[in-house]
Formats: C-alpha cells, sequence, structure tokens
C-alpha cells in the first residue's frame, strides 16, 4: 500500500471515510485493550512485547470481520518508550489493513499544547498517526480550537467526551447552568456545531451506552448525523439490542466499542467472535 493510501486515506474527510465504514462494514469498533489479565490469559508477558504482539493479533482479527478498532493508549504507555513504539507498529498495521484507527488517549489542554498532542495523533507522517482521537473539553470546548483545526485539515476526526458512563462523571456532567443545560448537553451542542454543514459529521462525542440520556440533558434528535462512540456494551452491561432504544434515531451513527467482552475469548476464536458480534450489532440496528 502506498505511502499516501496509509497517511491519507486519499481526500476524503473523517466523517465521509467513517460514513463509508458504517455502510461497508458494521459499526462495531473493536478495543485494542491488552488488560494484565488478558495478556495473562493469551500466554504473552507483560511487556511492550507482549502488548505489541497482543495488539497485532487483535488488529489481523478485525482485519477479516470489522472496519474500526480503538487501540486504549494507556495499556501501552506505561512501558514507556518501548511500549509507544509497540503501539507504532499496531496503529500502523491496522492503517495499511484498512481499518480506521481511533486513537484513545482522552487528551486536552490548551494552545501550543493541545496542538501538540494533535500533531502527535493526528499529522501525517507522525509516528503515532491515527485517524481520529478521543479528547477531554474540561477545559471548555474552545479549548480544543487548535486540534480541532489540524484535524479539519488533515481529514481526522475527534471524539470529545460528554457523557461518560462512569458513575464518578455523573455529578459533574450531569451539572447545570442556571438556564438548566447540563455540561453533557453543552458539550454535545458546541461538536455539532462544529459538523455544521456536513451531512455526516467529522467530530462526535463519547457517550456511554449505560448513560440515561434523559438524565444527561442530551436531545436524541440533536445526535443524529454525528458520530458518537459509544462505550458500555456488553463487559459494562449495555446490552446491543436496546441500542435504538438508547439513541433513537441517532443509532445509525454510532460506533459499538467493544473490547473486554471480545477479547476474554483469547486469539484463536477472535475472529470468529468479532464476526458474529458485527452481525448481531447490523441486525439490530435493522
Amino acid at each position: 500500500m502506498s505511502e499516501q493510501a496509509v497517511s491519507g486515506h486519499g481526500d476524503q474527510g473523517f466523517g465521509a471515510r467513517l460514513r463509508s465504514t458504517l455502510t461497508a462494514t458494521g459499526h462495531l469498533c473493536v478495543g485494542i485493550d491488552p488488560h494484565p489479565h488478558l495478556l495473562r490469559d493469551w500466554e504473552l508477558d507483560d511487556s511492550a512485547a507482549g502488548v505489541r504482539e497482543f495488539g497485532l493479533r487483535v488488529v489481523d482479527a478485525a482485519a477479516q470481520a470489522a472496519g474500526i478498532v480503538k487501540p486504549q493508549v494507556a495499556f501501552f504507555e506505561r512501558f514507556g518508550a518501548d511500549g509507544f513504539r509497540a503501539l507504532e507498529e499496531v496503529i500502523r498495521a491496522a492503517r495499511e489493513a484498512g481499518l480506521l484507527v481511533i486513537a484513545d488517549a482522552k487528551r486536552g489542554d490548551v494552545g501550543s499544547t493541545v496542538e501538540a498532542y494533535g500533531r502527535a495523533w493526528l499529522e501525517p507522517g507522525s509516528p503515532l498517526e491515527a485517524d481520529a482521537l478521543t479528547v477531554s473539553a474540561f477545559q471548555g470546548t474552545g479549548s480544543l480550537s487548535a486540534v480541532r483545526e489540524l484535524a479539519s485539515a488533515n481529514g481526522k476526526g475527534l471524539f470529545v467526551l460528554a457523557a461518560t458512563s462512569n458513575p464518578e462523571s455523573f455529578p459533574l456532567q450531569r451539572a447545570s447552568t442556571a438556564d438548566g443545560t447540563t455540561v453533557s448537553r453543552i458539550i454535545a451542542t458546541e461538536v455539532a456545531e462544529w459538523n455544521r454543514g456536513a451531512s455526516f459529521g467529522s467530530f462526535g462525542v463519547v457517550i456511554g451506552a449505560t448513560v440515561d440520556l434523559d438524565v444527561s440533558g442530551l436531545s436524541r434528535d440533536a445526535l443524529v448525523g454525528m458520530p458518537i462512540l459509544a462505550p458500555g456494551f456488553g463487559h459494562q452491561g449495555a446490552d446491543i439490542r436496546d441500542i435504538r432504544a438508547i439513541y433513537g434515531d441517532a443509532a445509525d451513527s454510532v460506533l459499538v466499542s467493544m473490547s473486554r467482552s471480545i477479547l476474554k475469548v483469547g486469539p484463536t476464536r477472535l475472529s470468529e467472535t468479532i464476526r458474529n458480534q458485527s452481525a448481531e450489532v447490523a441486525e439490530c440496528l435493522e
């Protein structure tokens, strides 16, 4: 595959490429989360070499049955420079296989610092170049302007944390302004504005499948056409069969993120499990 194909995926923006991927290969996003206990179960060393092998095996299996992978950066980062080298190989292998890669790094800051994060993960030719990046707007969505501009210029995407499923997030994310607008709704509304004029946006939000959207102040109709990265299915308790009940018409742009519930089967049954899970997600979206 050409260097241009690996780095740029042509001239299409992330939203267009994501929509094509959802249509062609489905809505399943396979997490690459080499937890220590999974490494042990897969008979791999708890080391940079182990997470590299784990990641490459997941890429190989996903390439046969899905279209999107999401490496959890923390599990590679814990091994320092060697871990990052392993992650570079995993990301490159995934993109060479034609998979869309969402780097789950949850970066966030202001000014030149957040721009530097963007250059690390979204700039063509960077060793860590991915197709999209998860980011945090704790300092306000405006703090992400530099990384947003970089993503737009390079045909990349962002997923902004809006309503995460961990209970510790509820007091902050469900806090409201004087007019009753929740923090989650503010973030989702402002990210939707970034997509103005696009039939399918390149900028999305993270909304956990175990979140009560009504309690979080989120309008399902306002989310239509915006990519939604949805952890919480499988291991965390949300049921795929409830996807339309959870997200309404916005379910058509949901990326169903699953990791431990798939990875726990081990390497020998991984492709089969991903294929079956992808088919189940497609059936539930019909």
